[in-house]
């Protein structure tokens, strides 16, 4: 389980820029939970607080109870990241890129080829496997980062955006992916800022707006809260609220 309370992280002069202002939520395991909101909500922010990327000003986040700060060391063993910058080495093959991963979270031998393989079989990755990832398209980049990311088979899935650059037959398999992982127990933390994307995959859903928490609750409870027949609407509505307007 991922559990934040009160986080805060500020930029600028003195920090007096919040891009993640008192947030407090918990995502469970077994569980898909959704971090949606506009361009700039802090939605980023928030994943590598908990990524241990950065560190806040204020409040706390624990990763399978151990604390961002505190157990930073623990916490990076027990979680896989998917981020913005996808990171792949050009001049290392598709393969090459996941073994290293493994190979920095201790795997080796057998175990770490079987992990690949499978991992390189479940993304439908297997002509590309082999091909240095210079050249790669953003959708297959995207693929070999998400084999990276689970390659150690991490507790707690934190993924940024992750099907931007896919289309939608790699969109359909990165879905029934993350369904399966969420049905072994994991936990993944998925952020979007398309409604339609959190609603079809996600369990419990975390509207940010400008570093606050304007609401949380499935897509159902979101749209009886609102009053309103589709996500979109439902999404334009919290917006409106103070705490969607707030600076």
């Amino acid at each position: 389980m991922i559990a934040v309370d009160a986080l805060v992280k500020g930029f600028g002069k003195r920090g007096r820029v919040h891009a993640v202002d008192h947030v407090s939520f918990t995502a469970p395991d077994g569980e898909i939970t959704g971090l949606l909101g506009p361009n700039g909500a802090g939605k980023t922010t928030l994943l590598r607080l908990i990524a241990t990327l950065i560190v806040p000003d204020a409040g706390s986040a624990r990763v399978a109870g151990h604390d961002v700060v505190r157990d930073r060391h623990e916490v990076r063993r027990r979680i896989g990241v998917l981020s913005d910058a996808r990171g792949l080495y050009p001049r290392l093959t598709a393969r090459e890129n996941i073994r290293y991963y493994g190979a920095l979270h201790g795997l080796a031998g057998p175990a770490l080829e079987s992990r690949v393989d499978a991992l390189i079989a479940a993304l439908g990755i297997a002509d590309l496997a082999d091909r240095h990832t210079q050249g790669f398209s953003q959708g297959e980049r995207m693929k070999v980062a998400i084999a990276r990311a689970l390659v150690h088979d991490p507790e707690a899935i934190l993924l940024d955006e992750p099907t931007n650059g896919l289309d939608i037959m790699s969109t359909r398999a990165l879905r029934d992916l993350l369904r399966g992982l969420r049905d072994q127990g994991k936990c993944l933390l998925f952020s979007s800022h398309v409604m339609q994307e959190v609603t079809a995959l996600c369990d419990r859903i975390v509207v940010l707006d400008h570093g606050r928490v304007v609401a949380i609750g499935t897509a159902a409870e979101l749209l009886a809260q609102t009053g309103e027949t589709s996500m979109e609407e439902a999404f334009v509505r919290l917006l409106g609220t103070p705490a969607g307007r707030a600076a």
